[in-house]
């Protein structure tokens, strides 16, 4: 068993299966959540094996927008006390936009998955925080301080303005709050089948490193940040997106 808990929502594939990687790497043993059993499974076994630990990175199946799904969680972290809380859970949600009541439910749906999954999760582990030297992490997006995407943009940005007031809730038990904002990310499953050749060569070449960005990319900021040497770093948006959006 390692000495350090981290719980990683989202974490079955792409950026959340890259964090949960480099965390059981650095000797965290990892909480990986997500709504597909399979999905779980597979990567928490693939990743214990490659690193030579068994059951270093456990599978716990729960939809993070049912608050009674976030108490599975609570009870496989059990007694011990949560070092990082990785909030990755979300995407983009699409779905009829007709009408008010379209919009209603499509506007809910994104908040939902994208800022109700990390608030739940964050609260219902917040009393197991390591006090002090916890670390949360919030994974937003470019679209939060771009734009583009709607009621995603709007999710997304909501994070960052709870991260701050987060910051300065837990910061007097040296707990930091940061935000990991990433550009285009390949290799996820965020866009599905959606993704165009010409959409990926615009994408890259908004950046600055004419580059895609990797879900390792992100799982590298996430590590930082998770880490002891971030302990002075808090109520932070960290961008990393190849330039695509300048640092302000």
């Amino acid at each position: 068993m390692g000495e350090r808990l981290a719980v990683v929502s989202g974490g079955g594939t792409g950026i959340g299966a890259a964090v949960a990687r480099v965390l059981a790497t650095d000797g965290f043993d990892v909480v990986v959540v997500g709504r597909r059993k399979d999905v779980l499974t597979d990567t928490a076994e693939r990743i214990s094996w490659d690193i030579g630990r068994p059951r270093a990175v456990r599978p716990v199946v729960a939809d993070l927008t049912d608050p009674e799904q976030v108490s599975g969680v609570v009870e496989a972290v059990a007694d011990r006390a949560v070092d990082a809380v990785v909030n990755n859970a979300g995407g983009y949600l699409g779905g009829d936009t007709g009408g008010l009541a379209g919009t209603a439910a499509h506007w809910r749906a994104n908040l939902d998955a994208n800022v109700l999954t990390a608030v739940l999760l964050t609260e219902a582990l917040r009393p197991a925080l390591r006090r002090p030297g916890g670390r949360v992490v919030l994974v937003s997006s470019i679209a939060a301080q771009r734009g583009g995407a709607g009621p995603y943009s709007a999710a997304k940005a909501a994070l960052h303005g709870w991260a701050y007031d987060l910051a300065a809730q837990l910061g007097p038990d040296q707990i930091t709050v940061n935000v990991v904002s990433p550009g285009y990310v390949a290799d996820t499953e965020f866009f599905g089948d959606r993704m165009t050749p010409e959409g990926h060569a615009k994408r890259v070449a908004a950046t600055l490193v004419g580059r895609a960005g990797t879900p390792d990319d992100i799982a590298e900021a996430v590590r930082y940040l998770a880490g002891p040497a971030a302990g002075y770093v808090t109520g932070q948006v960290l961008g990393v997106n190849g330039g695509s959006v300048l640092g302000r």
